[in-house]
């Protein structure tokens, strides 16, 4: 089992789920990965509201919370948000700065369980740094139900490859395709077997139909037809896939709100 009780800085650590109906996606995640959602208040202090933590055989795996007024009315659509663990979110976010990104919120403490900032790369993916303290994230990844790899979608890979390997440490490497279109691996020293993820060109039609760059999180399947079968009977929809790959086969699809997300089937690391 992928279980974790620490993570190494420059290692994704954390997804949320920002969203239009949080029964909708708890009962649509549940039926899919088997998740089980608890609903913790937040304090009024805090900005009030409810964070529902989704776990999986007790464990932590992710999180989902209703999509805040100011990005429905900026025409934010629902969204998963990914977290990279750091060893000091006040000197990451000084540091992406300094490599041209943009601070969106933070550095701030969230209570007692670590202390973040909100962060887009120079072609605007938006990503979050985490320094934990009571909480490390994801107690449970890589199985099928849980975080596997996150992507990144880029306008520009140069660009955001200078920024990542100079804020992370990172190391972006240019894989074999073939007639296949580009992609790169994310290799980081604190990941399993080294692989942090990948990142690839932001298709045209998407950048024709506004889409911006931005981080994308895959979950294991154990099937990915029954996954898909599951995901269309939910209300969601599949965009992309099945699509095989070197590793296994993989699907890009939408929860009934629209918030995208990739499903992989293939061998993982504990």
């Amino acid at each position: 089992m992928g279980k974790r009780t620490s993570y190494e800085p420059g290692t994704f650590s954390w997804i949320e789920l920002s969203t239009t109906d949080p029964a909708g996606a708890k009962g649509f995640y549940g039926e899919l990965f088997g998740w089980a959602a608890e609903d913790n208040p937040i304090p009024e202090e805090a900005g009030g509201g409810v964070y529902t933590m989704l776990k999986l055989n007790g464990e932590s795996v992710a999180a989902l919370y209703e999509q805040m007024k100011d990005q429905r009315e900026a025409g934010i659509p629902p969204n998963w948000f990914s977290y990279v663990t750091v060893a000091d979110a006040d000197a990451a976010a000084a540091r992406a700065k300094e490599l041209g990104g943009a601070i969106h919120a933070g550095p701030f403490d969230v209570m007692t369980q670590g202390r973040m900032a909100v962060i887009a790369d120079p072609t605007g993916a938006v990503f979050g740094v985490w320094q934990a303290r009571d909480s490390i994230g994801a107690t449970l990844v890589n199985d099928p139900g849980c975080l596997t790899m996150n992507e990144l979608s880029t306008s520009d890979v140069p660009a955001a490859t200078a920024f990542y390997e100079g804020l992370f440490g990172w190391r972006v490497e240019a894989l074999d395709t073939g007639d296949a279109p580009p992609y790169w691996s994310i290799q980081h020293a604190g990941a399993a077997r080294g692989l942090n993820g990948g990142m690839r060109e932001l298709a045209p039609e998407q950048a024709d139909a506004g889409v911006p760059p931005h981080w994308m999180p895959y979950f294991t399947a154990a099937s990915l037809d029954e996954a898909i079968a599951t995901t269309n009977g939910g209300g969601g929809t599949v965009h992309v896939g099945p699509i095989a790959i070197p590793s296994g086969w993989i699907a890009v699809v939408a929860d009934p709100q629209a918030a995208i997300f990739g499903l992989f089937e293939g061998p993982v690391d504990d």
